[in-house]
């Protein structure tokens, strides 16, 4: 069965910039509507970045205008640049694809197995 595999994780700096990447394990499968969500330890999964409809994008409260989702079609891949990272920013991230924006990514979403991103000086 198809998956999403999770690249870019690693250690950076308070105030540095990671760029995550999606891509599905089977270079046949077309990506859909995607989005990014991330849990850190004892925390809930929380909306990280999202496109919401076609072009449309929408983020979290607690990264909105550090980070941005993006996607090229002919590399059938989707990124998220996060920029001025925080300690707070540590977590798993993870990529989730669905048909419709509107399904439970939980429910109806694939998913990978995550990359992890640590922030600290």
């Amino acid at each position: 069965q198809v998956q999403l595999v999770e690249y870019g994780g690693g250690l950076v700096q308070p105030g540095g910039s990671l760029v995550l990447s999606c891509v599905a394990s089977e270079s046949s499968y077309r990506l859909n509507v995607m989005s990014w969500y991330r849990q850190a330890p004892g925390k809930q999964r929380e909306l990280v970045a999202a496109f919401t409809s076609g072009d449309v994008t929408d983020y979290g409260d607690s990264v909105s205008g550090r980070f941005t989702i993006s996607r090229d079609y002919d590399r059938n891949t989707v990124y998220l640049q996060m920029n001025r990272l925080k300690p707070e920013d540590k977590a798993v991230y993870y990529c989730n694809d669905r048909e419709r924006y509107s399904l439970s990514p939980e429910d109806y979403g694939i998913w990978g197995k995550g990359t992890q991103v640590t922030v600290t000086s």
